[in-house]
């Protein structure tokens, strides 16, 4: 069976989501940050009227702070119920993979990024971590935010 995945890099390093939970793609916006939310959390944002929370997935994962610039972008996902903005370098491109040729995630002890990841393929010569979007919620971390509409 294959799916369609979007890539994006976050330094040097390539991820990739099921196509089917992006709703867009939007040029950085700087975020109103939320009292007591954890580092991962950048703030929020108005989305057409939606309270958007906005995700630095490279702290999510474990690999440090992004500092924000105009070159970053934010990808809006559907995460449960709740639309989630991830914060990234660039988006790539989008790739057509069979389901089967993914591997499973080394089992690397307690980290954060495996935790994260529904697997690795290999995407033009080059490794992608595939993200497990289920992991990715805030509510994972213990932290409530607004619901979205």
């Amino acid at each position: 069976m294959t799916k369609q995945l979007i890539t994006f890099q976050i330094d040097d390093k390539l991820l990739g989501v099921d196509i089917l939970s992006i709703r867009e793609i939007r040029a950085w916006t700087p975020t109103t940050a939320i009292p007591h939310a954890p580092p991962f959390v950048r703030g929020v944002v108005n989305l057409r009227g939606t309270v958007l929370p906005v995700i630095d997935l490279s702290e999510r994962l474990g690999w440090g702070a992004i500092e924000p610039s105009a070159r970053h972008v934010i990808i809006v996902l559907q995460i449960g119920h709740q639309l989630h903005g991830l914060i990234v370098d660039s988006v790539n491109d989008i790739v057509t993979i069979d389901e089967s040729a993914m591997q499973p995630p080394p089992d690397l002890g307690q980290g954060i990024a495996d935790r994260h990841l529904e697997g690795l393929i290999a995407v033009e010569g080059r490794m992608a971590m595939v993200l497990d979007l289920r992991r990715m919620t805030i509510a994972d971390s213990g932290v409530a935010l607004p619901e979205a509409a």
